[in-house]
């Protein structure tokens, strides 16, 4: 993108954040007044108020379209064929599973700068004598602190679920209280309701806890919708769903998605970063990134674009690494339900998540890329465990559903989710930044939009903050740490096990499991091996092996399926090409 039309584009951005921000403050006003007021009089002045400060708004809006396009022609004339330039010249993404910031860092007292104001600030954090739910006999249960390693049940974080935990049992948006999570957590683990309240403590966390303390921490950041991982996974590629408000299932996947995948109106980010010549890759744990949901995404995956985690240090070492932008899915162990992943799943050691980052801030930080970079890590959404802080109303993206049956709840996506950790780490940033602005998934694409000179996607991407603000050092930082420190010790060891070995094991232990319905948290997957094992297969494999993945009625039928496919698209590594997935 040029400069000009960047900088346009930036002014267009600013007033539309003015725009909605202030037709919002004038209705509020104006119709609480009018609630509030006891005669015709009063509510016939806030009803003229309200006109008038929307009339003058809608002015003020024209006169700054006007003054955009005029300064935007000027600029065309001066400077037509610059190229906007930026001191970022690569953006690593790491979005990790099913954590609320509360859970995470809410007991970590971090202290800092305030991103915005330059004061002393701290987290907001947790209270263990205010923070405390209900549970199903009327006791308080409180925060506290430390929690388990691994949840021996995956907590419910459905559309469904996420309005109980936000509103109560019986609640609904935009009333929200945060009182239902152990109500509905008690759905799960009717023993021990109490445990989805048990926060980390910094010591269980170091690596994360480290990072926090030497870059900058957000800690207003909302996953983008309240719901489950797949809609919040593609608000981060598309700053949009699709309209999707739940987790797929092959019963409810419609055929024109069960054979391309999900398509968005206004395509993905990458679709953008192609537009203008952006290179791309992504960093994949497993055979089964949640990328590859997305139409088209197994063609760009046979062509090289989707690359196996194992060649991420060796390939960003190189001093020739000219990739723009990064996107790393971790390894999800999908087939042994999550457990001896690296994905931070509840189900899974949390510890492992922490090596992984580790691995991946110690690659960058050592790399020769490393003063031009940045890494932002978050989650897809918070897994059903507790947070305090209420989420905010967002704009809905404003996009047309690609597919009816993409929506199960009617939701409007004007509704954030629960907030969870983010994390923003580069040498531009100064040590200890605590940032309190309102962010979502979005937020990530807003800001690689910014630095490479993109055109949003949807109105909730050209209507996000980015991070532009936290990087203020004029030169790099000397003094970030070379390394992080090792992980904690669960004392819960994967050994040598092979995930196939893991999930037979897992079967046999738990015959009425095996014989039940597939969790819903991993029938997406099944829907990314379907689409894997149609790429690779024949012609006339496609009807059989269709057929093979419609009958699917079990939790034994799914593991076997996911397996079967991970054994047919395994790189061979040792041959060219085969850093490819």
């Amino acid at each position: 993108m040029s400069l000009c039309g960047y900088r346009k584009l930036q002014a267009d951005r600013t007033r539309g954040r003015w725009l909605i921000g202030i037709t919002y403050r004038c209705t509020k006003w104006a119709d609480d007044g009018r609630e509030q007021s006891g005669n015709w009089a009063s509510q016939a002045f806030y009803l003229v108020a309200k006109y008038a400060c929307l009339l003058f708004a809608n002015l003020v809006n024209v006169f700054w379209l006007l003054g955009a396009q005029l300064l935007w022609v000027a600029c065309r004339l001066v400077a037509r064929n610059k190229e906007k330039e930026d001191r970022i010249k690569h953006v690593f993404v790491l979005l990790l599973e099913n954590r609320s910031f509360d859970h995470l860092l809410g007991f970590s007292n971090l202290e800092g700068i305030d991103a915005v104001t330059g004061q002393p600030t701290a987290i907001e954090g947790l209270d263990p004598t205010r923070d405390w739910n209900l549970d199903p006999d009327g006791k308080k249960i409180f925060v506290s602190s430390p929690a388990a390693w691994a949840m021996p049940h995956d907590p419910a974080h459905e559309f469904s679920d996420v309005k109980v935990q936000l509103c109560g049992v019986k609640g609904n948006y935009p009333d929200i209280d945060n009182s239902g999570f152990v109500a509905n957590y008690a759905t799960v683990d009717q023993a021990n309701p109490g445990e989805i309240m048990r926060c980390y403590s910094p010591d269980q966390l170091p690596v994360l806890t480290t990072l926090a303390r030497e870059f900058a921490v957000c800690d207003h950041w909302f996953s983008s919708m309240p719901g489950p991982t797949w809609p919040n996974r593609f608000f981060v590629h598309a700053a949009s769903s699709g309209g999707l408000d739940h987790s797929p299932s092959t019963a409810n996947i419609a055929s024109s998605i069960l054979f391309n995948g999900y398509k968005f109106e206004n395509g993905t980010i990458y679709d953008r970063l192609d537009d203008e010549g952006v290179s791309w890759s992504i960093y994949a744990g497993d055979a089964f990134p949640q990328v590859l949901a997305i139409s088209g995404m197994t063609v760009r995956a046979a062509e090289g674009r989707v690359r196996d985690f194992e060649d991420f240090s060796r390939d960003v070492k190189d001093p020739g690494y000219a990739t723009s932008y990064t996107f790393i899915e971790p390894d999800y162990h999908t087939t042994s339900d999550f457990v001896c992943g690296n994905s931070q799943h509840p189900k899974d050691d949390v510890t492992r998540g922490e090596a992984l980052l580790k691995n991946i801030y110690e690659t960058i930080r050592n790399s020769p890329h490393w003063e031009s970079s940045v890494l932002i890590l978050t989650y897809d959404e918070h897994g059903g465990f507790y947070d305090h802080v209420h989420p905010p109303q967002t704009v809905a993206p404003g996009d047309k559903p690609t597919d009816p049956e993409n929506s199960r709840f009617s939701f409007d996506f004007t509704q954030l989710g629960v907030r969870v950790p983010a994390i923003i780490v580069s040498p531009l940033i100064p040590r200890g930044i605590i940032d309190h602005t309102v962010y979502d998934h979005t937020s990530v694409l807003a800001t690689v939009e910014n630095i490479f000179g993109l055109l949003p996607l949807t109105e909730r991407d050209k209507q996000a903050h980015t991070l532009s603000h936290l990087f203020s050092l004029a030169t790099p930082r000397t003094d970030a740490p070379l390394t992080l420190p090792e992980p904690a010790h669960s004392g819960i060891a994967c050994e040598d096990e092979t995930e196939e070995s893991l999930a037979a094991r897992q079967l046999a232990e738990n015959p009425t499991k095996a014989a039940a319905h597939p969790d819903p948290s991993i029938q997406g997957f099944l829907h990314i091996a379907f689409l894997r094992d149609m790429h690779a297969s024949s012609p006339t494999e496609r009807e059989q092996q269709t057929a093979k993945y419609m009958n699917i009625q079990t939790q034994r039928d799914a593991k076997h399926y996911l397996a079967e496919v991970r054994q047919k698209v395994k790189p061979q590594r040792g041959v060219a090409g085969s850093g490819d997935i």
